[in-house]
């Protein structure tokens, strides 16, 4: 059966372009913290320093924030410290956590005032931010140690102990799971954007090799027909005193020649329009198709002989139209590059397993032209070995020992070629 035009790689391209959604991205909502951290970590700190000295003002060290002796200003001072090292807690935590960690001990220990809320933000900022998991942990088992100790759980267990232990580990998890939910929505996000990223790549990949070969089939069209119309008309105009009629049947053939080839190429630039209901498709060339080549060609060219064997009606289309572009390509070039006089035989085979394609001419026309101008001069010759790569198969083409040129193809005609 013969392939119609839209199941193309081009009519492919445009619905991918048309038909498929945008890959979702999911964006996570973002709060003041994450989008203002150099506003909002300045206010914590502040916060937590406020929060502190309100602490103390409703315990026994109030007469602290009088500042009346050398211990409170020093007081006021760790307080101060341990709080606005939390300006810090995004880039290094687990330090952050550390200076408020060592400021909270200093105060139990040595000077008339109990702990600062920054203890509580720089556990979950540890959580939150921290990188290194083992730093981490053994920050926050220092840390449950410490409220173990000064809650003196071990000795006089209390609810208040208890909770405060839990407290701590509460705000640390929390901080934790919050930083494994943001890297594997960050990981959901790459991924996302790279798979955006390789359709956009597959898709420019699709439209540039539809644009070879639409390259290809139009050079295949134009060049074939435009040499027959040149032959024709340069005949024409050479018998045009002395043989008026046959002159008229050249330009006839020419005219026709020309038809022909505008309607190829609007039937191969149809591709490149949006498909409608209305749109009347013929079929793309087969081996069905030679002997009309054939047959036209020898009115160009002086012996034209065609050959076949075995059946070619079983092969499949993608084979049977490359095949059929292999040789309307190697007769363009031997009416370009040879002439009018030259004498070529095509044979095509069809064997189980491949077709065998072969266009041999002698050489021997009006134009003695060398064969790198065949091979070197043009693209045919690289656009039929790219038509025999496509289909898995091979493709040779090179002058004879004895004169004149040949090309040689086999086609796979089984469903296992390259598709």
């Amino acid at each position: 059966m013969k392939s119609p035009l839209p199941n193309t790689a081009a009519h492919k391209v445009h619905q991918a372009k048309t038909e498929l959604p945008k890959l979702p991205v999911w964006r996570p909502w973002r709060g003041p913290f994450e989008r203002w951290p150099h506003l909002t970590d300045p206010l914590i700190a502040i916060l937590a320093f406020v929060l502190t000295l309100l602490m103390w003002s409703r315990q026994s060290a109030s007469d602290v924030l009088a500042l009346q002796s050398l211990w409170d200003v020093a007081a006021f001072q760790c307080a101060f410290v341990g709080c606005f090292a939390l300006l810090w807690r995004r880039s290094f935590p687990w330090q952050a956590h550390a200076v408020a960690l060592g400021a909270t001990l200093v105060l139990e220990l040595g000077l008339p005032a109990e702990g600062i809320v920054a203890l509580a933000f720089s556990l979950y900022s540890l959580g939150r931010y921290e990188a290194n998991t083992r730093i981490s942990l053994i920050a926050v088992v220092a840390t449950l140690a410490y409220i173990v100790l000064d809650e003196r759980i071990p000795v006089e267990p209390t609810a208040g102990g208890i909770v405060a232990v839990v407290l701590a580990w509460a705000l640390w998890h929390t901080g934790r799971r919050l930083r494994f939910r943001g890297e594997h929505l960050r990981l959901l996000q790459e991924r996302a954007e790279y798979l955006e990223r390789e359709r956009h790549a597959e898709s420019e990949r699709a439209v540039a090799a539809e644009r070879t070969r639409i390259a290809r089939e139009m050079h295949d069209v134009v060049a074939h027909q435009v040499s027959l119309m040149t032959v024709q008309a340069g005949a024409a105009r050479t018998i045009c005193r002395n043989n008026p009629e046959a002159a008229s049947e050249a330009m006839a053939a020419v005219e026709a020649a020309g038809r022909q080839a505008l309607a190829e190429m609007r039937h191969l630039l149809g591709v490149l329009r949006p498909v409608s209901n209305e749109t009347t498709l013929t079929p793309q060339p087969d081996l069905g198709d030679l002997p009309a080549l054939i047959e036209k060609v020898q009115q160009v060219l002086a012996k034209v002989e065609y050959e076949t064997r075995g059946e070619l009606s079983g092969i499949p289309a993608r084979t049977a139209l490359a095949a059929y572009r292999i040789v309307q390509e190697s007769l363009t070039n031997v009416i370009k590059h040879v002439g009018a006089d030259a004498s070529v035989h095509v044979s095509v085979h069809a064997e189980p397993s491949q077709v065998t394609v072969r266009i041999r001419d002698d050489g021997q026309g009006v134009r003695q032209t060398s064969t790198t101008e065949q091979t070197d001069g043009g693209h045919g010759i690289t656009g039929m070995r790219e038509r025999a790569d496509i289909l898995g198969g091979y493709l040779r083409a090179g002058a004879l020992d004895r004169g004149g040129f040949e090309v040689y193809a086999e086609l796979p005609s089984e469903d296992g070629g390259t598709q």
